[in-house]
Formats: C-alpha cells, sequence, structure tokens
C-alpha cells in the first residue's frame, strides 16, 4: 500500500505548480474575491488517520457540499417519503436550469441540483421557523465533524440572498406547482444559508467519514444513519454529485463525490477506507473545481481507490 501522507503531500505540490486553475466564480460576489493559487487537500481513514497538505485548515464556503448533509436529515426526517418530492436520476443540464422543472411540473431531477436542494431544504424546514431549521442543519454539521465551531459565512450568504435570481425563480415555479410548503422566502433564506457553511478541508472531511464507514462514526461507533441509507447517498453522489459533469468525474475519478459549485471544494468518498476533501478556487466550465478532480483522480489512481478496481 502506497503511504498515503507522501502521496497528499506530493500531489499538493503538483497542484501548486499547474498553471491550469480554472476561472473563481463570480456570479455570487463574495466568491469572486477568493485566492485563485489556494490548494488545499485532507484524507480521513476510517481508522481515524489524517493526511492534509496546502490550505487543508483554510475556511472556505462550502456551497453545494451541504447538499449531502441536508438530504442526510430530510432522509431522516421522512425516510423515502422524501423520492416523492424530489428525484434520483442525473439531469444532463446545468445545476441552476429551469428548464426540466417545467417538463417534470415542478418535480427537480435529483437533490443536488438547486431546485432539488430547495426542496429537500423545504422538507427540513416544515414545522419550524427558519432560524430553528438552519440551527439544525448547523448543528449536524458540527455534530458529523466533531466541532462545534464551524459556522455560517453570514457576508457569503447575504451576497447570495442579494444576487440568486435564479434560484428565487426555481423556487417560485416550484410553489406553483404546490411542490413547496413553506413560504418561499423562508425556504430559500434557509437554503443560502447552509450552502454559506464554511469550512476547512480537514473539518469537511471528518463531516464526510460516516458515509466511508457504513453510516457509523468511526470515532465512536455511533450510528449516523443506517448503512443501506449511506450506500444510496453514495450511489446520488456519484451519479448526480457534479451536475452534467457526474459522468467525466465517475470516469475519471471512480469515487462518489459531491463538488460545492462556486467554492470550490470537493468532497469525496472512499467507502470503507476514507472520506477526502480537497478545496481549490478555480472552476471548470460545468462550475466544479478543476484542480479538485485533477487532484482526486490522482489520489484514486496511486491508492487504488476507484470503486471500479484498481
Amino acid at each position: 500500500m502506497p503511504n498515503l501522507d507522501l502521496v497528499v503531500r506530493e500531489i499538493a505540490d503538483e497542484m501548486r505548480q499547474r498553471r491550469d486553475r480554472g476561472e473563481v466564480a463570480t456570479y455570487i460576489p463574495e466568491l469572486a474575491c477568493i485566492d485563485a493559487q489556494a490548494f488545499g487537500l485532507a484524507v480521513i481513514g476510517v481508522d481515524g488517520r489524517v493526511a492534509a497538505a496546502g490550505d487543508s485548515d483554510t475556511a472556505f464556503s462550502i456551497q453545494s457540499i451541504s447538499k449531502v448533509f441536508t438530504l442526510t436529515l430530510a432522509l431522516g426526517k421522512i425516510g423515502d417519503r422524501l423520492w416523492r418530492r424530489v428525484g434520483r436520476e442525473p439531469s444532463g443540464s446545468p445545476f441552476n436550469s429551469i428548464v426540466q422543472l417545467e417538463r417534470e411540473r415542478g418535480v427537480p431531477r435529483n437533490p443536488f441540483i438547486n431546485a432539488g436542494a430547495i426542496a429537500v431544504t423545504d422538507v427540513i424546514l416544515s414545522g419550524h421557523q427558519p432560524r430553528e431549521a438552519l440551527g439544525e442543519i448547523l448543528r449536524f454539521m458540527q455534530f458529523v465533524a466533531d466541532d462545534p465551531s464551524i459556522t455560517i459565512d453570514e457576508a457569503v450568504a447575504a451576497s447570495e440572498q442579494r444576487t440568486g435570481f435564479r434560484n428565487i425563480a426555481l423556487a417560485n415555479y416550484m410553489k406553483s406547482f404546490d411542490a413547496l410548503d413553506n413560504p418561499v422566502d423562508f425556504t430559500l433564506g434557509v437554503y443560502f444559508h447552509h450552502c454559506a457553511i464554511s469550512m476547512s478541508c480537514r473539518q469537511l472531511a471528518m463531516a464526510g467519514r460516516f458515509l466511508a464507514h457504513l453510516g457509523r462514526n468511526p470515532t465512536t461507533g455511533h450510528s449516523v444513519v443506517q448503512p443501506e441509507r449511506a450506500r444510496r447517498i453514495n450511489a446520488v453522489m456519484l451519479t448526480c454529485g457534479h451536475y452534467d459533469g457526474s459522468g467525466e468525474f465517475a470516469y475519471r475519478v471512480g469515487l462518489p463525490g459531491k463538488s460545492g459549485v462556486g467554492g470550490g471544494g470537493i468532497l469525496a468518498i472512499s467507502p470503507g477506507k476514507a472520506s477526502i476533501a480537497v478545496w481549490s478556487p478555480g472552476l471548470d466550465a460545468n462550475g466544479n473545481s478543476h484542480l479538485g478532480r485533477v487532484a482526486l483522480e490522482a489520489l484514486s489512481k496511486r491508492m487504488g481507490w476507484s470503486i471500479f478496481g484498481a
């Protein structure tokens, strides 16, 4: 077995030297200020061993990676009834597309596109005030990461609220089909804020450990979700976690993963082996971290971690 610490350091060094870094997101003004040269990588094995390099302790806005954790919470609340509200199929369209919603009468294609994540957020909000629902999401993130210091970047949340016209349109369109139960402003407020949760690669890799360990926290042994549910969340991450770049990610990396469009982060899971978080703000044409994907491809190949075989 290759030395994980050495592999992680080598990959971070290689990424620092690359010139093809992608383009930093500008559609959320606060994200346009991020240093395009930043790169962090953290890998946490199910045995708790940590290998990290680069800017792995620098906090960033996790953006759409939060959708993995809101999906977990929503499934915990209403179980498989959630799949009446949102599908499980790849979209083949941009993450913020409105076209499919019209054709499919307000039912989003999967929980990781923006419309799907808004529907999932609406489920978590039901029966609560927005502040209570957001507190539940934040506490869950702190719990699975074993870190009470995790917070929301209020500047990023406010920036998203000021400029999130496409998401506002998506939510109103879904409401017109009675696909949302709560007031649009309430659901969107919670959605914008959980996308603005700020975490480092190390914290994010910690938070994903239960998905690498059959739904259990490997440190405490406590169950977060049942093994079957962990497998299914991983399956949706593999097929839908990178929007219309999901097939390319599966082809090159061979791991379940969820990108944070705009934030430049990716959470990837090697089942039974490790939880991995990478951050590089420069994005590819699909809005996913360019060097993040390149780094994960190298890591998966050198460690023999692809779920499709070494």
